[in-house]
Order: C-alpha cells, then sequence, then structure tokens
C-alpha cells in the first residue's frame, strides 16, 4: 500500500504573484508549476537536470526545475519564461531569440532564454567563451548551437542600449 506523503503549505512568489500551495514539500517545482499553477513553459526533458529544458530562475539564479523540490522555493521568488514579457514587450533576450532564429522545434528555447537572462544580468557583456560555459548544460537536438550564440550577443547589445 503506498502511502501519501503529507502536505505543507508553500508560499511561493512566481512571476510576481503570490501562490499559497498545499503540497508535498518533496514534489518537483517543475511539476507544481506545470500542474498546479498550468504554467508550461518549463519542460520536462531528462528529469535529472541534465538538459536544461526546464530551466527557471529562483531568487535570480538558473535551476533545473526537474530536481528542485518545490520546498526549496518556499519564500521566494521563481521566474518562468511565461514571467519575462513586461506591459506586453518580450523581453530582450526573447526577441533576440526571434531575430538570430535560434530555434527550430523550440522545446529547448525556454530553458535557454532562462540561462541567457541570467547570464546577461550576471555579465552583460559576455564573450563567446563565457556564452559556451554557461549554455552547456543546454541540450538542442536541432543544433542551433551557433544562432544561440548569435542571440546572446544580440540581446547583450541590446540590453547595453
Amino acid at each position: 500500500m503506498l502511502v501519501a506523503e503529507p502536505t505543507e503549505p508553500i508560499i511561493v512568489s512566481v512571476n510576481g504573484t503570490e501562490h499559497r500551495l498545499e503540497v508535498a514539500g518533496s514534489r518537483s517545482l517543475l511539476s507544481v508549476l506545470r500542474a498546479e499553477l498550468g504554467l508550461t513553459g518549463a519542460k520536462y526533458g531528462c528529469g535529472e537536470g541534465e538538459c536544461g529544458v526546464c530551466t527557471v530562475l529562483l531568487e535570480g539564479r538558473p535551476v533545473r526545475a526537474c530536481t528542485t523540490p518545490i520546498s526549496h522555493a518556499h519564500g521566494r521568488e521563481v521566474v518562468t519564461i511565461e514571467g519575462l514579457a513586461e506591459q506586453g514587450e518580450l523581453h530582450p533576450v526573447q526577441e533576440a531569440f526571434l531575430e538570430a532564429q535560434a530555434f527550430q522545434c523550440g522545446y529547448c528555447t525556454p530553458g535557454m532564454i532562462m540561462e541567457a537572462v541570467a547570464l546577461l544580468r550576471q555579465k552583460p557583456r559576455p564573450s563567446e567563451l563565457e556564452i559556451r560555459e554557461a549554455m552547456s548544460g543546454h541540450l538542442c537536438r536541432c543544433g542551433t548551437y551557433s544562432r544561440i550564440i548569435k542571440a546572446i550577443h544580440l540581446a547583450a547589445d541590446a540590453m547595453r542600449r
């Protein structure tokens, strides 16, 4: 007989909105974002934090939502791909990904964009090597890596203006 893990109140701010959730603290942040909050931009990929498709920002830092327990987000701010646009305007990284055509199927794109946002907040003028290092934990089955690097350079330029 399976015994359900007890739920606990988790309070988390997601994309600027505070949520009080009664969920098991060991559940993944990804499952709660998708199932309880209906935010499906972060995708399920490998389930082990290796592919990067589930990347979100937790207190401004990129984390793999598939391996991050929701309890780690208690009392903290989470930003997902859905929370980047402001007042109907895409974030400069989102715009740059469109301009550089830095995706094909788009499955990895939300995680890549979230990682790039975190990188550019930390390093407004990243070198190509710094971009490659930051993005090294993200897999793109379509192989658009050169366009992703171009997009991040374009976004860096746009964000400095």
